[in-house]
């Protein structure tokens, strides 16, 4: 079995044979240069295993891609959330519950060390001359002893710490207990209760709260300087780091807002419900990724009234003016074209006037003008 290299053939001329005849011409070997390689016969029956599936790899572009819009939207999402950068706190202050008894367990301590010093008392024979008349038992001269003053230790302190003890929790309120500067957790429970006396506590306010702020400079996307008054609705979710995280959540909270002003476009006056909401939910977005690691929940940043800043006011009212009379004249030239075609088109096609072009195009003009005046007598 042999290859070729070669695609153009070439003829030998024709040459006489041994009969003196001559004999035909026989082409030329097709192979120039060639290579011939023995092929065993067995080799050319046998049946070769079937190749196996080239493996398909996955391509490493993306296969689809989402619609304009929805690429957009989603890029704004993104760079909201990487403009969102939530601050550091100690991953240590976390809200946890505090360790506390029944205000019955801080009443009975009270009342047994009341009764315990009364006790100690009669024994040391220290007591007044009526209640001493009234026991029984005549007042001691020596005084109370060692053992007497122990007792007396002993009672006083667990009146103390019974009656000292005692607290009443309200609903939507918290205390926050430390001790010697440190986190000891956090009481939201309601009704009498006994806390440690020795543990510092901080009253903190869980209930749902909202402030309107005063107006604060904002942008619309034009870049044209507004003044937005909003109202936050926001609570304390974690008292921990709401208290110890931060010097001033609510501080905090107001220049979170703020700084969530500067950087959004706010919807400029007389805008949509769609933009105002859109605005809105950005907002809100923000505030509460900024107010969140310190423990504030924020539930809606809504803003209530928008107005241009003063030094912009009177040009942008101007401006507005402008709009609505070019939109006023529009309307009243539309309609008028509408009122003089419809005229003309009534009077050709009742034939009660035969127009050439010229005549036409005088008929609409005074028709034009006729109308336009007419307008401008009803609109003064």
């Amino acid at each position: 079995m042999t290859t070729t290299t070669s695609h153009v053939p070439e003829y030998v001329p024709e040459s006489e044979g041994p009969d003196g005849g001559v004999a035909a011409a026989r082409p030329a070997r097709l192979i120039h240069t060639e290579s011939t390689t023995e092929i065993p016969v067995h080799l050319l029956f046998r049946e070769e295993p079937a190749a196996p599936p080239a493996e398909v790899k996955r391509p490493a572009v993306v296969a689809h891609r989402p619609p304009p819009e929805k690429e957009d939207r989603d890029t704004r999402d993104i760079g909201v959330r990487a403009r969102a950068s939530a601050p550091g706190v100690d991953p240590d202050i976390v809200e946890r519950p505090a360790r506390v008894l029944p205000g019955i367990a801080g009443v009975l301590a009270g009342v047994c060390g009341a009764a315990g010093c009364a006790v100690t008392a009669w024994w040391a024979g220290v007591l007044p001359p009526f209640a001493a008349e009234a026991f029984g038992r005549s007042a001691g001269a020596g005084g109370p002893g060692p053992a007497q003053w122990a007792a007396f230790a002993g009672a006083g302190a667990l009146g103390l710490f019974g009656f000292g003890g005692l607290a009443r929790g309200r609903t939507g309120r918290a205390w926050v207990l430390e001790l010697f500067g440190r986190y000891r957790g956090t009481v939201r429970g309601t009704g009498l209760l006994w806390v440690n006396p020795l543990l510092l506590r901080r009253r903190v306010d869980v209930r749902l709260r909202h402030w309107r702020g005063e107006p604060l400079p904002a942008a619309d996307r034009g870049g044209v300087a507004l003044r937005v008054s909003v109202l936050v609705v926001w609570r304390v979710r974690d008292t921990a780091r709401a208290t110890l995280g931060v010097e001033d959540h609510e501080g905090y909270l107001r220049a979170c807002v703020e700084a969530a002003l500067l950087r959004v476009p706010v919807a400029a006056p007389g805008a949509g419900r769609g933009a105002v909401q859109a605005t809105q939910d950005v907002l809100t977005r923000l505030v509460a990724a900024d107010a969140g690691p310190v423990g504030v929940e924020v539930c809606a940043v809504r803003p209530l009234r928008v107005e241009y800043a003063p030094e912009v006011a009177a040009a942008m009212h101007r401006r507005r003016l402008a709009a609505l009379d070019a939109r006023h004249r529009a309307s009243v030239v539309g309609a008028v074209v509408d009122s003089v075609e419809d005229t003309v088109t009534r009077l050709t096609m009742r034939g009660l006037v035969d127009l050439d072009d010229y005549e036409r195009q005088v008929l609409v003009k005074d028709l034009t003008v006729a109308f336009c005046a007419w307008r401008g007598e009803t609109g003064s």
